[in-house]
């Protein structure tokens, strides 16, 4: 079973986008926010992708340094910008199907008003 929850900081905006369906999917770089990074070689970055009513919920959410609580579905893929890295690695991607928050930067901001 490759089901796990971590918490990530999320290093960039979060960016949405659609399927033809109307299908909507979140994808958020983040890095894993438990490690130190004493060894400069290990790659602590991992891809999430939110999808459909969770997806509106990050976007409108989560923003660049929060941390969050994520579960879902660990998986293997080819980098996105292969050519430029060339090399064999794999970048681990996770299908959230639950996001929390941990430590948000704006709260006080009224991010969370209604």
């Amino acid at each position: 079973m490759n089901y796990s929850s971590f918490i990530i900081k999320i290093l960039g905006k979060p960016e949405q986008s659609f399927f033809d369906d109307n299908i909507a999917v979140t994808e958020i770089i983040g890095k894993f926010g438990q490690f130190q990074n004493n060894n400069k070689n290990s790659d602590t970055i991992i891809h999430l992708s939110i999808w459909g009513n969770l997806a509106y919920d990050a976007i409108k959410y989560y923003k660049e340094n929060d941390y969050v609580i994520v579960e879902g579905y660990i998986s293997l893929r080819k980098p996105i910008f292969e050519e430029l890295h060339n090399t064999n690695k794999k970048q681990v991607e996770l299908s959230v199907f639950k996001i929390y928050p941990f430590s948000l930067n704006n709260i006080q901001q009224g991010r969370f008003d209604k």
